[in-house]
């Protein structure tokens, strides 16, 4: 299947128009961007389709969330962005997004509150929910930390974010003593106590990595020294089961651990290697393959076909900080695949979706904070269109 890069980009007309009752966020004429100030794309999935079939890109600053969304199913008009601020003068330190299968789309943010004097800034988690595409989320609620001691608590990692098959969230994360902390709605939407899973002496070193299989299990991944731990949950309520003997040697870039569904049961996870920064997939069962792709962060992965071929795509950041796109057969990584760049350097992680008309859609934060968003053409092959900017600050 060939890959043909996107060109120069263009300006997607009313792009930066807030919805109603919305306004997007503005500096003085000339100001410079402060600290924070700038978007990052919020980790995990951050282009997500909703029950309309229209987009939705979300990315955070320093003490806000923000959204765009489409004004109409596959595009090329969008709103946004909108903003929904932390509370109590808060600071985001990370924020991850996951979506349930009724399209409801849950924010998780670590947030530093201001220290009182003399004192350690509170960290805790905040929760945040968007009922309906486009429309004003929710307000932050906090559902703690599993540490009273602040000291403790500032040593916790980036939060990982998944809603089950009875759409209930999750949170996990590593905690201060290298273990897996967790904490879960109830299938009526209350959230339980925070629980913590054991390590068995080999701390987690880097950031959890938590994903659904298609038959309800939940698999959770940490990186440690030389090997990702692994472990499984058959159900919402069952204990954690530690798989060591389905536990990978690598050493890994912190923070690149992504997964996709590629068969019956069955996740491919991705990660990049921590010498080379190459792309590499594993399942259970087969030495990680390289795919190579060097370059920083973890990958968007997409399943869809392509020129009627069942495929994988990913997405990353290259080397040179642009976008770069691959794609090959399901399973198949001995088929070889080539990374194309794309666009201009941008800010994370670039997002990958399917829109409503079923294109291949691939979005990115641009270096000054804009959402700039390409899709497939409708020729053969994953050829792109001209970038096109849709949001700025």
């Amino acid at each position: 299947m060939a890959l043909r890069s996107a060109r120069t980009s263009k300006r997607a007309d009313g792009g930066s128009r807030a919805p109603a009752g919305q306004q997007p966020h503005t500096r003085g004429r000339g100001a410079p961007a402060g600290p924070g100030d700038l978007p990052e794309p919020v980790s995990g999935a951050w282009l997500l389709r909703g029950k309309t079939g229209r987009l939705t890109a979300y990315a955070h600053t320093g003490d806000s969330l923000l959204w765009w969304t489409e004004t109409a199913v596959g595009g090329p008009r969008w709103t946004g962005p909108g903003r929904l601020g932390l509370p109590s003068r808060g600071t985001v330190l990370s924020m991850a997004a996951t979506q349930t299968t009724e399209g409801y789309v849950h924010l998780v943010a670590l947030r530093r509150r201001p220290a009182p004097e003399g004192g350690t800034a509170p960290i805790d988690f905040v929760h945040a929910v968007q009922y309906q595409t486009g429309r004003a989320l929710r307000d932050w609620q906090s559902i703690g930390s599993p540490y009273r001691d602040h000291a403790k608590a500032a040593r916790m990692g980036a939060p990982s974010a998944l809603t089950d098959a009875k759409g209930s969230l999750h949170v996990y994360v590593r905690n201060a003593e290298g273990r897996v902390s967790y904490r879960q709605q109830s299938p009526k939407g209350r959230f339980e106590n925070w629980e913590s899973a054991r390590v068995e002496g080999v701390p987690v070193t880097g950031q959890v990595h938590t994903a659904l299989r298609d038959d309800g299990v939940i698999e959770v991944y940490g990186p440690a020294a030389g090997r990702v731990l692994h472990w499984r949950r058959p159900t919402h309520d069952a204990a954690f089961a530690r798989v060591e003997d389905e536990e990978p040697g690598a050493a890994l870039q912190p923070g690149s651990l992504s997964s996709e569904r590629t068969g019956p049961g069955r996740l491919t996870c991705y990660w990049r290697d921590g010498a080379t920064t190459r792309v590499r997939a594993w399942r259970p069962g087969a030495d990680p393959a390289d795919l190579g792709g060097p370059g920083s962060g973890p990958l968007s992965v997409l399943r869809t076909p392509v020129d009627g071929v069942d495929c994988v795509i990913l997405a990353g950041q290259g080397k040179d900080g642009r976008p770069a796109l691959a794609a090959y057969p399901t399973e198949d990584e001995a088929a070889g695949l080539t990374w194309v760049p794309s666009g201009e350097p941008c800010r994370g992680t670039p997002a990958l979706a399917l829109d409503g008309e079923g294109r291949v859609a691939l979005a990115a934060i641009g270096a000054d904070g804009s959402l700039r968003v390409t899709r497939q053409k409708p020729e053969q092959g994953l050829a792109l269109e001209a970038w096109a900017t849709v949001g700025t600050l």
